[in-house]
């Protein structure tokens, strides 16, 4: 259904309130963990720890199988949260219902958060440990083919700056992604020439001058801005990259960069399938699946996985 007169008004008020993540962000964590500390912990899943190690430090991964483990694929996950926030407890709920809903294995990822440790520091993790599973099948013992790499807003960005990173390092190479809201440009300011920037900016929750606040805490220097690593949409090279899946959420800052990555894809070859998701805000993916856009979403997912026969023996 669309979004009401009332919902809008909402948003508006809660995003006028908008704290200045910059100076705020350790305590946007505080209330992540709050948040999570009151979720329904997931019921009937087999749920175990793994760390991989990267350089002088380990990174946390959790692995979700759903009861009905029937599929071999191994969906790999990098949490949103602008690199600043979210954590693998936050997205407990969103990996539980991943994997009953595409009755696949979910791997997540509980890579570094800046400003602490700032860009590549979070690629760097997410590429550790698609490397461990790409590279050794007795960790899920499920081939390389079979794993599929996916995140959400700033999950997303992670999930294609992998994609690219193994295409050029050579040392493995996904065999398909779905990126969820990403972030893939490096300006959300008044220049930006992106519609979506300028006409969901403000008003749904996730404003465009957080979204460049949060690419500003993530970033080591200026330079950054014009590394592909760190937005992905800079790439020269589009070609030779991941069978890709690309959801947007209609009322987004998000959403034309994401669909454009998408078209850029397609111009080089590449099979990707672009899909606008009607009348939902950034981050409604993270709601209960009874909602009918996130039934929706995993109806998408799940045609894609099938359609790219990911199941193999």
């Amino acid at each position: 259904m669309a979004i009401s007169k009332a919902m809008r008004a909402a948003l508006a008020v809660l995003s006028s309130r908008d704290i200045d993540i910059k100076k705020n962000y350790p305590l946007a964590r505080e209330l992540e963990k709050i948040k999570s500390w009151r979720l329904k912990k997931p019921e009937l899943y087999s749920i175990w720890q793994h760390k991989v190690r990267c350089k002088d430090h380990d990174v946390p991964v959790r692995i979700f199988t759903p009861e009905e483990n029937k599929s071999n694929t191994v969906l790999l996950f990098f949490h949103g949260g602008g690199w600043v926030t979210g954590n693998i407890d936050s997205y407990d709920g969103v990996c539980s219902d991943m994997a009953k809903l595409t009755g696949c294995r979910v791997v997540s990822a509980d890579y570094r958060l800046a400003p602490e440790c700032r860009f590549p520091s979070a690629l760097e993790d997410c590429y550790s440990v698609a490397k461990e599973l790409f590279l050794n099948n007795e960790v899920l013992g499920t081939k390389p083919e079979n794993i599929v790499l996916i995140g959400d807003s700033a999950g997303g960005n992670l999930a294609a700056a992998v994609s690219l990173l193994a295409r050029d390092r050579k040392e493995f190479f996904p065999s398909a992604q779905i990126l969820i809201y990403p972030a893939t440009g490096a300006d959300h300011t008044k220049t930006s020439p992106y519609a979506s920037v300028h006409e969901n900016g403000k008003g749904y929750l996730l404003t465009s001058k957080r979204v460049q606040d949060y690419m500003e805490l993530y970033a080591s220097s200026k330079a950054d801005f014009q590394n592909p690593y760190f937005a992905p949409l800079l790439t020269k090279d589009f070609s030779n990259l991941p069978s890709t899946l690309i959801i947007t959420a209609q009322y987004c800052p998000l959403r034309d960069e994401g669909e454009e990555f998408g078209h850029r894809l397609q111009k080089a070859g590449v099979c990707a399938k672009i899909f606008r998701m009607p009348d939902v805000i950034h981050g409604y993916f993270s709601l209960p699946s009874w909602f009918e856009q996130v039934r929706k979403t995993y109806d998408i997912i799940n045609d894609f996985l099938k359609e790219k026969a990911f199941d193999k023996q």
